[in-house]
């Protein structure tokens, strides 16, 4: 692995809208990536290996959780903080961001919302500090885009409920020590619940053979008559506003951390440009070179904009589920092709481990899966636009 020698590209100065606290928390961040994620992630990635080290690394930076009440054990952060957060994550790896992303939003985020005081108290404060790690379980092998159709179920057995079904594509399913589940109770309507780790009946292998997120921990969950403690079930939220709800805050961190993988490429694309010499002089004074290396930037500082404007609006309460897809899928996709440009600058050296262009190609393209599909966020901006329902 290279030195990281990343610069971050502004080309429109956006800097000029953080605060001092914005920058001081994306900066740390940027720093620790620099000093723990990309002196390793190139071997962990080959390997098909978590890096679980990185755990306490990202609970002691505040990534756990940074917008929950620090009465809780978060950093009681803005979003536009916990955007910059997940910019400089994915930066270094969308598999780390991933882990953030499933402990703040996925997991910690409906324990405060829908909890009650009772679980708050008991499982916030030891996720935002690393010392247990918690997944998300809606998807399941026959229900991706459509989660109402889930088939994981719970009865109620007096003084437990018992739960069987099963979910798969979760992330840090095999480590989680609670894990979040949404599953339909007797009336069919979509109740969320607690598993606990060793509750006798639930198993969580991990997956293998995955191209992309390699150095991310990928399982399913297994439920085979899991006896539920009553007090482990969320006791008011019902249907699909709760599981929507945690996808919608864990899209919007990743509107932010696409941004910060498609930066990664380009700034790697911009050095090598002027460093490789063909035809006796930088490949970067070429028409063609400079024509990729233009629209990367460009893309990139809209979608900086469009993530900064879409933090504005969900610090003041007004951002629409609707703005986060488009602004997820935007982000998305100009990181994708721009990770694909990235590689033709880069030659046949873009293949390799050298630099990190071919890890980030893979990994978008399970980002532009999860979480919503690229076409089915497309399809929700047109049902907002048009008042039509396209799905049915």
């Amino acid at each position: 692995m290279s030195a990281d020698l990343f610069t971050a590209p502004d080309y429109f100065q956006v800097d000029d809208l953080l605060s001092d606290e914005h920058k001081l928390v994306r900066d740390s961040c940027r720093a620790w990536v620099k000093k723990e994620v990309t002196p390793i992630i190139e071997e962990y990635a080959q390997k098909a290996e978590f890096p679980a080290h990185l755990v306490k690394g990202l609970a002691d930076l505040g990534a756990f959780g940074p917008t929950i009440p620090q009465k809780y054990g978060g950093g009681g952060m803005d979003y536009i903080s916990y955007g910059l957060m997940m910019q400089e994550l994915e930066r270094g790896d969308s598999g780390v961001r991933s882990t953030a992303s499933v402990q703040g939003s996925l997991v910690m985020f409906p324990i405060h919302e829908f909890g009650t005081e009772e679980q708050k108290m008991k499982f916030l404060p030891k996720l935002a500090s690393g010392e247990i790690l918690g997944c998300f379980g809606l998807t399941e092998p026959d229900h991706g885009s459509d989660p109402a159709g889930l088939t994981s179920n719970i009865v109620d057995k007096g003084n437990h409920y018992l739960l069987n079904g099963a979910k798969m594509w979760i992330t840090n399913a095999n480590l989680a020590d609670v894990s979040v589940v949404w599953a339909k109770d007797e009336n069919g309507d979509i109740r969320g619940l607690l598993v606990e780790k060793g509750m006798e009946g639930f198993t969580a292998p991990e997956m293998h053979g995955k191209w992309s997120l390699r150095a991310s921990a990928t399982g399913e969950l297994v439920f085979d008559n899991v006896k539920i403690p009553k007090e482990n079930l969320f006791p008011d939220i019902k249907g699909l506003k709760g599981p929507l709800s945690c996808l919608n805050s864990a899209r919007y961190g990743i509107a932010w951390g696409a941004v910060g993988a498609a930066m990664d490429c380009y700034d790697s694309s911009l050095r090598y440009a002027k460093e490789r010499i063909q035809f006796g002089k930088p490949i970067a004074s070429f028409q063609l070179i400079q024509k990729k290396l233009a629209e990367m930037i460009t893309e990139i500082t809209k979608a900086q904009l469009l993530a900064w404007r879409l933090g504005t609006l969900k610090n003041e309460g007004k951002a629409t589920p609707q703005q986060v897809s488009m602004a997820k899928r935007n982000n998305v996709e100009i990181a994708v092709d721009i990770a694909r440009q990235a590689r033709q600058i880069h030659g046949a050296m873009g293949i390799t481990d050298e630099y990190s262009i071919m890890r980030h190609m893979a990994n978008l393209e399970s980002v532009m899966t999860y979480e919503g599909t690229h076409d089915v966020h497309l399809l929700i901006t047109g049902m907002d636009i048009t008042g039509i329902n396209a799905f049915s």
